[in-house]
């Protein structure tokens, strides 16, 4: 059974709120979070980047950076650009996207769900990452940007979000840079905070859909402050961190897709028949770009042509991650023909989200790389099934979009 727990959130005073919000802390180097940032004092980017406040620093993950970002907080908060909710409260907070909306619920979900896996993972995490955001909640004292979570859609929850959105002023309304509209509700009324916190206990498990490593540090962070306190009670905000649940017919993967520097000593025809004999049928497209059509067809990019490649029935495992067209490409065409023997830290690849379009393919070919492969997305419920296998999927598998607004709420460890 799944908490979610109200807590008294800091976050910017309305009239900033606009101003405050910037993406995600790790959608961006340090030169372009610098760059975001220069004109704009309040931008969060202050905050969970805060080395762009530190020319001469040069290590990012210097302790520096980190008392930093702690100062740059208590002084919005000081100055009123930040404030803290005077009572818990949940909140309701939605996204729209090309006319697409996905509405969450934002509270604090457990340490201990996430040690027993009530709240489930699909992903691996790197240590280096994770010390990272352990440092900066750490220090920081507080839970500085969410975790991304989703539930199977629940009507009873669905119900009671879309009658307070239709019954109250949103507290903020606001579209970032990114063209992305941001609306959040506060819902402080007890008898509905203790409705949506019994729904959700009736829950069975919250799934990570992004932001494995913040989860993972937060956690840590929490584990530490227990042995710090070893008479805590549990009920201390140390035992929760901040995340954003959304029902998962809200949420949309996009494509996660490769290009690879070079055809691993293959001329061209050597490398269409090697895929061919691989077990793909390969269908020459043309120059217009081609998109997959469905699970199982991938799109390829090469030499100022793109194919379809279909893949056959028998290179296709009855396996619940196998079978996803990520790993049907890894294991039958990038590392067989093309010797990418671990996406992960092999330099001759890389990734292109599907946000950028499959325009990006292209540029990426007819600059620096020799072929792209285009992959039909995982679906949600794809992503369910392997964290309920106690599987992950495989590397850069999901892209999803939109990404969460930082700096509207944090989340006070003390």
């Amino acid at each position: 059974m799944a908490t979610v727990k109200p807590f008294k959130a800091i976050r910017p005073d309305a009239k900033y709120a606009d101003k405050v919000i910037s993406l995600p802390y790790d959608v961006m180097n340090r030169k372009e979070a610098a760059e975001m940032a220069a004109e704009n004092p309040y931008s969060f980017l202050h905050i969970c980047r805060a080395e762009i406040d530190l020319p001469e620093q040069e290590d990012a993950y210097d302790r520096s950076v980190y008392e930093k970002a702690r100062d740059n907080i208590a002084e919005r908060l000081e100055n009123g650009v930040f404030v803290q909710e005077e009572k818990p409260a949940l909140y309701i907070y939605r996204q729209i996207m090309d006319g697409r909306a996905q509405t969450g619920i934002v509270g604090c979900v457990a340490v201990d769900e996430y040690q027993n896996n009530t709240i489930k993972k699909h992903e691996f995490t790197r240590v280096e990452k994770e010390i990272d955001r352990i440092n900066h909640f750490d220090i920081c004292d507080a839970d500085t940007e969410p975790v991304f979570l989703t539930y199977r859609d629940d009507k009873r929850i669905r119900s009671i979000m879309e009658g307070y959105v239709a019954n109250h002023e949103p507290e903020y309304d606001i579209t970032s840079e990114d063209g992305i509209q941001h609306t959040l509700w506060v819902v402080d009324d007890p008898e509905l905070v203790q409705s949506l916190t019994g729904l959700f206990d009736e829950i069975p498990a919250l799934y990570i859909a992004d932001g494995h490593h913040r989860s993972a540090s937060a956690c840590k962070v929490g584990l530490k402050r227990r042995e710090e306190h070893p008479d805590y009670t549990g009920d201390e905000e140390f035992n929760f961190f901040m995340a954003v649940i959304f029902p998962d017919n809200d949420l949309k993967i996009f494509d996660y897709n490769r290009v690879v520097k070079d055809l691993n000593g293959n001329s061209k025809e050597e490398f269409l028949a090697k895929i061919q004999e691989a077990g793909f049928e390969v269908e020459e497209k043309g120059s217009d770009i081609y998109y997959p059509e469905g699970k199982h067809i991938f799109a390829m990019f090469l030499d100022g042509k793109w194919y379809k490649l279909t893949a056959k029935d028998s290179i296709i495992p009855d396996h619940v991650t196998e079978s996803l067209d990520v790993a049907v490409l890894q294991n039958s065409l990038l590392h067989p023909i093309l010797g990418i023997e671990d996406p992960r830290t092999d330099k001759r690849i890389d990734f292109v989200g599907g946000i950028r379009g499959l325009e990006e393919l292209e540029k990426r070919v007819n600059d620096d790389m020799e072929v792209a492969f285009a992959v039909y997305p995982v679906d949600v419920e794809d992503l369910l099934r392997v964290a309920d296998n106690n599987m992950v999927m495989p590397p850069k598998s999901t892209w999803f979009e939109p990404k969460l607004g930082s700096g509207l709420f944090l989340h006070s460890l003390k």
